[in-house]
């Protein structure tokens, strides 16, 4: 336990408020940057995703074997187990909430991921020359990179955001394919 003005503090709330802070610099960067939106949105993404399917680093390989042993759990049967285990499991791990998985398309290919809050969107307001930034994209490529590395292809995207004055944050997640398995190039 960390100690912060004389009381024990919870390291992973600690490290939660560290990468909040460090994560709105990043994007504060990247908007000085690229100053569109829509490329700020992108770059979000791709970083969420690297973070997860780094073929030269296996970054993402090592992520999904720490969550699959620190969480216990073993491959899903199905999409919709698939989606319980991202809520239930990953977000809690990762970022200590738990949305709720609901909107389901009748195909059953597609859901939504429900939070009423958001620990990236913490301490933060929205310029309004930026209404078009997805500010917590990132979320959105972690979610398309873990599931590549499980071999799911899928899109995901923001749908509603409470930095936009929305009630609640919506990711939607689409299944679009299972993946071959094979090593990433490099590796064979």
């Amino acid at each position: 336990m960390a100690r912060q003005g004389g009381r024990a503090t919870d390291p992973r709330k600690v490290s939660q408020e560290l990468f909040t802070l460090t994560y709105g610099a990043l994007v504060a960067q990247l908007i000085k940057d690229y100053e569109q939106d829509d490329e700020v949105n992108k770059q979000l993404d791709k970083i969420g995703f690297l973070f997860f399917a780094c073929r030269g680093y296996n970054i993402g390989v090592r992520l999904i074997e720490d969550f699959l042993a620190r969480s216990g759990i073993g491959r899903c049967n199905d999409f919709r187990e698939t989606a319980d285990v991202i809520a239930k499991n990953g977000f809690r791990m990762f970022l200590g909430i738990t949305p709720q998985v609901t909107n389901w398309s009748a195909a059953g290919d597609e859901f939504s991921l429900i939070m009423d809050a958001n620990p990236l969107a913490d301490f933060v307001e929205l310029p309004d020359d930026h209404n078009q930034l997805n500010y917590s994209n990132i979320l959105c490529g972690v979610i398309r990179g873990a599931l590549e590395s499980v071999q799911m292809a899928v899109d995901v995207r923001f749908v509603q955001d409470i930095l936009k004055g929305d009630n609640q944050t919506e990711i939607r997640v689409k299944f679009i394919k299972r993946l071959e398995d094979a090593l990433p190039a490099g590796e064979e």
